[in-house]
């Protein structure tokens, strides 16, 4: 997707294209989310939250599709980038380590 992000930008009719279906997608299947749920907040991780288009075409293609007529949720990139999921596992086996001596 990185690739594909590089090309958006150096103005790839192609990459264009793949975006503009991403972002589409994006806001539509966010939407169901949010019509559901009504999050506090959208965070976008992975590689896909690092796609700048997502935070304007996307926003953008969710506010046509939610139901309410206007978009409160606000959507974010992590605050940890592309490493979340590298905390995330060192956090758990952090915390089976301790577990596991506890209950020796």
């Amino acid at each position: 997707m990185k690739e594909i992000a590089e090309l958006y930008k150096s103005n790839d009719e192609a990459a264009a294209k793949t975006i503009e279906r991403l972002c589409f997608f994006f806001g539509k299947a966010t939407s169901v989310i949010t019509n559901m749920l009504d999050p506090d907040v959208i965070v976008v991780g992975g590689g896909v939250g690092n796609i700048d288009a997502l935070y304007t075409k996307g926003i953008e293609s969710l506010r046509k599709h939610i139901f309410n007529n206007r978009l409160d949720v606000p959507v974010l990139k992590p605050s940890l980038g592309d490493s979340a999921g590298v905390f995330g596992a060192a956090a758990l086996a952090a915390d089976t380590k301790v577990n596991l001596k506890l209950k020796d």
